[in-house]
């Protein structure tokens, strides 16, 4: 299995679409997760494809000062364009032609807002589209837990054993920490500290946030904390969920819940080896949430502004609250058990958010219905999403 080829159908057409009315599209996600081999084939020749962590690449660009662009037709690629953040002004330029129809795909492993003045440069000229790892339509619905141990990355889900996959997530963890986080961004912690730092998001995965309680078990302070999780953020390892806001008057929880994205990662971690190993940890269920969250995210094509979770102190919550364009939310509880049931903490979320409905995601294989407004979807059929959500 290990050289099997999973095609990426969906995420191919829509960065064609982009092409059709942007001069730009910019394909964003964490490394190694797919990106060059999705946009390698669409350059039109070799020559038109720039891979800038490749020194021959670099010089190609350096010695014209960028000029090569400039006579290009047809579809120009450029993979890893946060490399060279002075590429952006040029790309401006080039956008700004009325003369040539060349389109630009640029590829990169973090978030525009981390180059400088990447988002003015492209404002209005880019078409900004997001890759993550497989997810359960790319890889088929019938492996949801090869996927939910190993996690998206293509070379850690196709590994043919466990142990391989194991090692590359360990040494993938070990290279963004050592080179990758480093270079994206300046740091004051030193690779141990930042492993630390990594740790402690894989154990509070799926809980509450405090940046101080963070800092002061590293010793280091508050907006020390604050910077390195937009970091990662930033580099598309970490999700944050921030509180959902409808009713002022309870006494409703402010603080954000944290996800590392990628479950094959949090798992490396954590020291989750195996199948048996998973079932048995106590994150089991903190990594079923956050792997049915990207799952949800990925399905349905929700944007991270939609977003939220939503918690009274002491009282019902709820995993994730999707704002919908009905103006009613609908909310999403992800429980690894059998057969979950209807809860107390359910009832009054809907009552007190208004929801148009309560979906619960688990671990079987049959839909049911919990009540009126809650229903349970096995994660097989969670390719029923988009329906569901209206």
């Amino acid at each position: 299995m290990n050289r099997q080829v999973i095609p990426r159908t969906e995420a191919a057409e829509r960065l064609r679409n982009g092409l059709v009315d942007w001069p730009i599209s910019v394909l964003l996600g964490p490394r190694q997760c797919g990106k060059t081999s999705l946009v390698r084939p669409l350059a039109t020749s070799p020559e038109h494809y720039f891979d800038l962590h490749d020194f021959v690449d670099q010089v190609r660009l350096e010695d014209s000062n960028y000029r090569v662009l400039d006579g290009l037709e047809g579809i120009v690629v450029i993979d890893e364009a946060q490399e060279r953040p002075e590429l952006f002004k040029k790309m401006r330029v080039l956008a700004d032609r009325k003369d040539r129809q060349t389109r630009f795909i640029l590829t990169g492993s973090a978030s525009p807002e981390l180059y400088r003045g990447a988002s003015e440069s492209l404002a209005g000229r880019a078409r900004l589209l997001a890759l993550s790892g497989f997810s359960l339509v790319e890889v088929g619905f019938e492996n949801w837990e090869r996927l939910w141990l190993r996690g998206g990355f293509p070379v850690s889900y196709l590994r043919e054993f466990d142990e391989g996959s194991m090692e590359w997530r360990s040494n993938y963890i070990a290279q963004f920490l050592g080179r990758d986080l480093p270079a994206l961004a300046e740091t004051k912690l030193t690779t141990e500290q930042l492993r630390r730092f990594f740790l402690l998001l894989a154990h509070h995965h799926g809980q509450y946030w405090n940046h101080s309680e963070i800092a002061s078990v590293l010793g280091v302070n508050y907006k020390t904390v604050q910077r390195h999780v937009e970091l990662f953020k930033g580099a598309y390892l970490l999700r944050e969920l921030p509180p959902f806001f409808r009713n002022a008057g309870k006494r409703l929880r402010k603080a954000p819940k944290l996800y590392i994205r990628d479950t094959g990662l949090l798992h490396a971690l954590l020291g989750v080896r195996d199948r048996s190993q998973l079932y048995a940890s106590p994150q089991l269920g903190a990594s079923w949430e956050g792997f049915g969250i990207e799952q949800v995210v990925a399905l349905a094509n929700v944007r991270d502004e939609q977003c939220f979770t939503w918690s009274v102190q002491g009282g019902a919550e709820v995993d994730l609250v999707i704002q919908t364009g009905s103006g009613h939310p609908l909310g999403i509880e992800f429980k690894a058990a059998d057969a979950p049931r209807q809860t107390r903490s359910m009832t009054a979320a809907i009552e007190s958010l208004e929801l148009s409905k309560l979906i619960v995601v688990y671990p079987g294989d049959k839909d049911y219905r919990l009540g009126d407004k809650v229903e349970a979807v096995s994660i097989q059929n969670l390719g029923r999403i988009k329906e569901l959500l209206g």
